[in-house]
């Protein structure tokens, strides 16, 4: 009968440590990787406006400057 407690009591403890340890590293882990995937879709966004915004500065720069260099010639 002892055998038997032990057994259960173990597995009890096992759960109880499983549950823990998931609540303890898994659930922040979570949420520091969403955190950081968040921080990183954030920067790409900032990227991507960042290079339209230069493609579009780009165009203006060089159509005056197109411009200016054939009324002097």
């Amino acid at each position: 009968m002892c055998k038997y407690f032990s057994q259960a009591k173990l597995s009890l403890n096992h759960l109880a440590f499983s549950a823990l340890q998931n609540l303890l590293f898994c659930v922040p882990k979570a949420a520091v990787l969403h955190g950081k995937s968040v921080g990183f879709a954030s920067q790409k966004s900032r990227f991507r406006n960042v290079k339209t915004q230069l493609s579009i500065f780009k165009g203006i720069i060089f159509t005056k400057r197109n411009k200016k260099s054939s009324l002097f010639h």
